[in-house]
């Protein structure tokens, strides 16, 4: 620690001051090595004589310049790699051969040719263990910014192990050398051969020897260092690391790191998606094309979770132009800043154009207009109210936005000429329980019906997709569990037995695009959304994986509990995708055709006409009678939620 002044002095150099002070050591090495190989040759202690110390003039006068050309000078040596002890190969040895044909053209006495060889070996080993002793000498210094001084120096590194011992572990654990958070005190690798095995001074050990560590080292903390692992692996790994109580985190995607969003040792929490185990299927080009590319596009709901993901995705497309259909003026200012941040990124022979516009679903002549004006061919609806709970105690806000927004989108988009209109449903649909799903069910057979009625003249193509809950979206649990952990618990959970279906943002968008492709009119798609996932298991996950206990009557010392606050107004144990078992397979994997009843349009005319009515007349008991006349299955599982009405009948 006595050195600790000398080089905090020493880090706090111009640039060109250490440059000089490197100069100054490579011109002593070169006249050390010259001496010292002489005086090996000789067995004596060397001294020049006569016109021989010209010699050593010229020696400095030729290295200095080579080392300068090729950049020994510009490398930050704290931060040197073993990469970098091939630069110093290819200057010393340049140096030496320029060297040895001045050495033996100079007219000297005799002059052994063993010592051209010594003074190249002798230069190397001095140029280079000098820098790499400087490395070593400056890893364990870390700075706080201070207003004057490097005074404050942070020793208060976490022990952390990392899973994976490959390429990408090597690089994070050199990259955490340089950093002030962690200090890596040991790799973890399913490779038995690894197995004992040092990497830069760090053992390699089994995953059975965690806790073993967790105790030696007092750790809490595990990095996954497993970029290009498929999500299946990634998920099994992370079921292997959920008994011990450590928290996880991992490295960014190699295509994270690749497209420059993040940095190599950006560590992130572990995303929820690898719980799933599930990796996505590769998307089939043609049909993400089909209606997106070259094309006028309009997302409603564009600044909503599903609305906002499939911008993202569809930007990648290279659409013509990009309408961003939204109310809230906010999320509407958020996703155009967004996406144009995200286009200047994508290389593209023709501009794309992004049109953020303000309106409702609900204002027919706002989007027709919109639609002709543009000359959109394809819409993706995806403004909807969706959360559960809310919509259950505004049932009729949720008829004006989920079902007459949705008519009124579609007539305008039939008026324009729309080529494609994909409707973004949901499982809640099925046989719904609550006012939410009872609405999206009753877009799916407006759609139905406007297909099934249409004329010559109708260019429009209506499609339904039709899939369960995503991570990370509005409403969604993952960031309700994240919010409560993070502050302590406890997390709430409805029911034990309580399960659901899902799927990550980015690949239900990508789906849905692809669906879209497929309708050939009146069709309803719904999504694999693989094996459904219990909620108290997902619970559990992410609090294991937080480095977290959590307290019950086993652990009466942990740290977070799991309350179980009953199901809420209109919520099912259970989510399904399809009404009937008519289900038929389509050219992609993830996506099946499902064949609903429907009901003709005349009939269900009338129905919108008295549903229209009684929202207006804040009529909840006849808007729960129609839904139930339309809605094959709907069984509400609560009394009437909405605040005015509960209101007036406290009143009476």
């Amino acid at each position: 620690m006595i050195s600790l002044p000398l080089r905090t002095w020493f880090i706090g150099l111009s640039r060109r001051t250490k440059a000089a002070i490197l100069i100054s050591a490579d011109v002593f090495f070169t006249l050390f090595a010259l001496w010292s190989a002489f005086s090996l040759r000789w067995g004596v202690w060397y001294i020049p004589k006569g016109n021989e110390w010209y010699l050593f003039a010229v020696a400095p006068v030729i290295a200095v310049p080579i080392f300068i050309r090729l950049g020994l000078y510009r490398a930050i040596i704290r931060y040197i790699e073993v990469r970098a002890l091939w630069t110093i190969i290819q200057a010393t040895t340049l140096y030496a051969l320029i060297f040895a044909f001045i050495l033996y053209e100079s007219g000297i006495r005799v002059i052994p040719r063993i010592v051209s060889p010594l003074n190249w070996l002798l230069i190397m080993l001095l140029v280079s263990s000098s820098r790499f002793f400087v490395r070593w000498w400056f890893a364990d210094v870390y700075f706080r910014p201070s207003d004057d001084s490097y005074d404050n120096i942070n020793y208060n590194k976490k022990n952390v192990v990392i899973y994976g011992a490959g390429s990408a572990g090597v690089q994070l654990a050199s990259a955490l050398v340089h950093g002030g958070e962690f200090k890596t005190v040991a790799f973890i690798d399913d490779n038995p051969l690894l197995h004992k095995q040092k990497i830069n001074g760090i053992r390699i050990y089994p995953l059975d020897s965690l806790s073993y560590l967790m105790e030696r080292y007092k750790m809490a903390n595990v990095l996954l260092a497993m970029p290009s692992a498929s999500r299946a692996r990634i998920g099994e790994i992370i079921g292997l690391l959920e008994p011990y109580a450590v928290h996880v985190l991992s490295m960014p995607s190699l295509s994270d790191i690749a497209q420059g969003r993040v940095t190599f040792d950006a560590l992130q929490e572990v995303d929820i998606a690898d719980l799933l185990g599930r990796d996505s299927v590769a998307p089939v080009i043609s049909l993400l094309q089909a209606n997106v590319t070259d094309k006028v596009v309009m997302v409603t709901g564009a600044g909503g979770s599903i609305g906002s993901e499939l911008c993202r995705q569809i930007i990648q497309l290279h659409p013509r132009t990009l309408v961003l259909f939204e109310l809230n003026e906010f999320a509407l200012y958020e996703i155009e800043k967004e996406l144009t941040q995200q286009l200047s990124k994508i290389e593209s022979t023709e501009a794309i154009a992004i049109l953020p516009v303000l309106g409702s679903v609900t204002n027919s002549t706002r989007v027709e207009k919109v639609c002709k004006t543009f000359q959109v061919q394809t819409i993706y609806h995806a403004a909807a109210y969706k959360h559960v709970p809310m919509v259950e105690k505004n049932p009729a806000e949720a008829v004006w936005n989920n079902i007459l927004g949705t008519l009124r989108t579609a007539q305008s988009a039939i008026n324009a000429g729309v080529e494609t209109f994909v409707l973004i449903s949901t499982d809640k649909a099925v046989r719904p329980t609550n006012t939410m799903g009872a609405t999206k069910r009753f877009a799916e057979l407006i759609l139905q019906a406007l297909s099934v009625n249409a004329n010559d003249k109708q260019q429009t193509r209506f499609t339904m997709v039709r899939f369960g809950n995503v991570l990370g979206s509005s409403g969604s649990v993952v960031p309700l569990f994240r919010e409560q952990i993070a502050r302590g618990g406890p997390v709430t959970v409805t029911d034990k037995r309580i399960i659901r279906y899902f799927m990550t943002i980015p690949e239900a968008s990508q789906l849905v695009i692809q669906a879209g492709a497929m309708g050939q009119g009146g069709d309803v798609f719904v999504l694999d959304m693989g094996d459904p996932i219990r909620i108290i298991d997902l619970a559990r996950r992410m609090i294991h994986l937080s480095g977290l206990q959590i307290k019950d009557d086993s652990h009466p010392d942990g740290d977070i509990e799991i309350q179980f606050t009953g199901l809420r107004a209109g919520e099912k144990l259970y989510e399904e995708l399809l009404i009937g078992d008519n289900v038929s397979k389509t050219s992609h994997p993830r996506i099946m055709r499902a064949e609903e009843s429907m009901i003709v349009w005349a009939e269900l005319e009338k129905m919108l006409t008295d549903l229209e009515q009684a929202a207006q007349n804040d009529d909840f008991e006849q808007i729960r009678v129609i839904l139930q006349q339309a809605v094959s299955g709907f069984v509400p599982q609560c009394e009437i939620g909405d605040l005015l009405w509960q209101q007036r009948t406290a009143i009476h």
